[in-house]
């Protein structure tokens, strides 16, 4: 006798979002399959772990994001791999791996250091900066053969200068932090070959042996903002009451999360207008005011797929029956995109209002670096609006192999006339 349920689509293997959100899959499981059990077999070198629950729908990732009571991100940390069990007290120290009310406590000492105030002084000089990137970008542009890969030339330095400022990083050091953005990003990609361990499987680029260089680092940084404090971040933290290891801890979230987050959104905002030219025309002509745009633009394109929590009691959720202990993955691409909440959601409105996305989180793990993160965008589209002409797709972009971070390797650019 054959199964009458529909398969469930396999949304977990990295590979696919080489080509892109796979919106049918989201589609099939909101509709059908809003909480369903994905397969966790060995991929990429990656060994087998023992599953998860895809959540899909927008009003079930939002109640999964909000109660942190039974969904925990102190139990199993956030990330869809568990992490080697010896490495998880190390990691639970990090506060995106905490519930509340540790969670609340290292989030009021951060969230001192992180003010509006504090990134809102930085709008000045990431106009600047933006101004001279796609400056250069266009002559080059001009110059050459009339395209431009807008990641190299423009939103990567963008997004990294911009936090080596806000943290008090020497601007000398700005490669340090891509490299250790790059080693914890894209492990799942073939272009970044994993490090190995003794037994020949791949090292968790979140564990300890993974992070003592950066951790290094920033024990050394700190020490010279106590000496030579600065209007900073890093100097904020470096003064404030934090146990052994949260300063690092704190230092490599603001790294990672705080580069990657505007790395992966600026370029793949640039993507969707280039391939949305009426849109494009529309925000150029004033019709759509830029702030509004950046939310729609990260709407379509959250900078991150998925989080994960673990269930802290046995109940059910959404008929499914979900034990203590199993993981519990909200997919943020797939609520951005429910026709229950957006109306026509595969349409780009950039007047689009409201808008409810996900794409920061929600509840008490939403970003902290939300504000920072918007001023940055709508920065670099008004400074787009003014430097660049229109521009067109010129080759298809090259995405990150990952199934978590929604980045682009590259983004060709062209600007016709």
């Amino acid at each position: 006798m054959t199964d009458p349920r529909p398969p469930v689509p396999d949304v977990f293997d990295p590979r696919l979002y080489a080509r892109g959100i796979p919106h049918d899959a989201y589609r099939e499981l909101r509709d059908r399959h809003p909480v369903a059990w994905q397969e966790e077999y060995e991929v990429l070198g990656w060994p087998a772990g023992p599953g998860f629950w895809a959540v899909s729908r927008h009003s079930d990732v939002v109640r999964v994001l909000k109660d942190a009571r039974r969904y925990s991100s102190f139990l199993g940390a956030t990330q869809i791999r568990d992490p080697d069990p010896a490495d998880l007290p190390f990691i639970r120290r990090m506060m995106l791996n905490q519930d509340p009310p540790a969670h609340g406590r290292l989030r009021r000492l951060v969230g001192r250091a992180f003010t509006p105030a504090r990134t809102d002084r930085f709008a000045g000089a990431a106009e600047g900066r933006a101004r001279e990137l796609l400056t250069a970008a266009r002559a080059a542009a001009r110059d050459g053969d009339g395209t431009v890969d807008a990641v190299r030339a423009v939103t990567d330095e963008y997004a990294l200068l911009n936090l080596t400022d806000l943290l008090g990083v020497p601007r000398s050091d700005r490669h340090l932090l891509l490299a250790w953005t790059e080693r914890v990003i894209a492990y799942q990609d073939p272009d970044e070959p994993p490090v190995l361990g003794p037994d020949g499987t791949p090292v968790n680029p979140r564990s300890p042996a993974m992070l003592q260089e950066m951790f290094g680092y920033a024990r050394d940084l700190a020490a010279h903002k106590r000496d030579h404090p600065g209007d900073d971040v890093i100097t904020s933290l470096a003064h404030a009451d934090l146990a052994d290891g949260e300063l690092e801890m704190f230092f490599f979230l603001l790294t990672v999360a705080g580069n990657d987050t505007v790395r992966s959104a600026a370029p793949g905002g640039l993507h969707v207008l280039a391939t949305h030219p009426e849109e494009q025309r529309a925000l150029r002509a004033g019709r759509y005011g830029p702030a509004g745009a950046v939310e729609e633009l990260l709407r379509v394109h959250p900078p991150v797929l998925h989080f994960r929590r673990t269930a802290a009691e046995d109940h059910v959720l959404r008929g499914q029956r979900v034990r203590r202990g199993d993981k519990v993955v909200v997919l943020h691409a797939s609520a951005n995109h429910d026709e229950r909440v957006f109306t026509d959601p595969h349409r780009l409105d950039l007047g689009r209002s409201p808008n409810p996305h996900v794409s920061f989180g929600d509840g008490p793990h939403v970003c902290l670096g939300a504000h920072f993160a918007r001023l940055q965008l709508r920065i670099l589209h008004e400074e787009v609006l003014r430097v660049w002409p229109p521009y067109e797709p010129a080759a298809p972009p090259r995405r990150l192999v990952s199934h978590f971070i929604n980045g682009l390797k590259s983004l060709p650019l062209r600007f016709p006339g």
